[in-house]
């Protein structure tokens, strides 16, 4: 579904990423892991046309991204939760809601995907009419998957859901994203919290300053033992 193939990125003559090459087939959970500055969020934005790659390619579906418009790239079935969840925070719940299905004119669906996502996040449903401004930062990260799904993707990018969240409430974002996945989407995870993400995903792939250096089953890399002491904090 998503092929990645040598791709270059400088920002102002640094080389952020070095011949990144990856794969994530239709339905695995794919993980990126790695320490800060690796990567990983520059290869999230090259995917979503936010960040222009010197070489190599990038193709969803069989399209390149490269050759399409940034705001075109969610029509192709893309939808990408950025790190900070950037959500309008001055526009309310069900505004934010309705942005993520701005392409789409089939409204009986619309109602059938704002219910399903209602059903998954109860909390949003209570706080429908409030500004996603004032929520808490759990409520803002399960807004900010909400309104990407209303895109109705095929794949799915997270960058960084777990990102200053209480432990009881990471539980409950990514026992979602296992959910989502499940229902036939793909998903590509980007996570600081290595534990949670090779607990959940199919495949991982390791990036340390711009270049992957390990690959694998995530449950092979999750009882690694150089991957523990190295990202699992052990």
């Amino acid at each position: 579904m998503l092929k990645i193939d040598g791709i270059n990125l400088y920002y102002d003559g640094i080389h952020a990423l070095k011949d990144i090459s990856l794969e994530v087939k239709k339905g695995e959970i794919v993980t990126l892991i790695g320490s800060n500055g690796a990567g990983k969020t520059s290869t999230l934005r090259a995917i979503s046309g936010l960040e222009k790659y010197k070489s190599g390619s990038i193709t969803f579906k069989g399209t390149e991204i490269n050759k399409v418009p940034v705001h075109k790239v969610v029509g192709l079935g893309l939808s990408h939760v950025p790190e900070g969840r950037k959500i309008f925070g001055n526009l309310t719940v069900l505004e934010n809601l309705e942005l993520g299905a701005y392409l789409r004119k089939d409204k009986k669906g619309i109602k059938e995907d704002m219910d399903n996502i209602f059903e998954k996040f109860p909390r949003l449903k209570e706080r429908i009419k409030q500004q996603a401004g004032t929520l808490s930062g759990g409520e803002q990260q399960m807004l900010a998957i909400g309104r990407a799904l209303m895109n109705r993707p095929e794949m799915l990018v997270l960058d960084e859901p777990s990102m200053g969240l209480a432990p009881i409430i990471i539980k409950e974002i990514f026992n979602i994203i296992v959910e989502i996945n499940k229902a036939g989407t793909t998903i590509l995870l980007v996570e600081q919290n290595a534990n949670m993400a090779l607990s959940i995903a199919d495949r991982a792939y390791v990036l340390e300053t711009g270049k992957i250096v390990i690959q694998g089953n995530a449950k092979d890399l999750l009882s690694d033992d150089s991957i523990r002491s190295a990202y699992l904090g052990e």
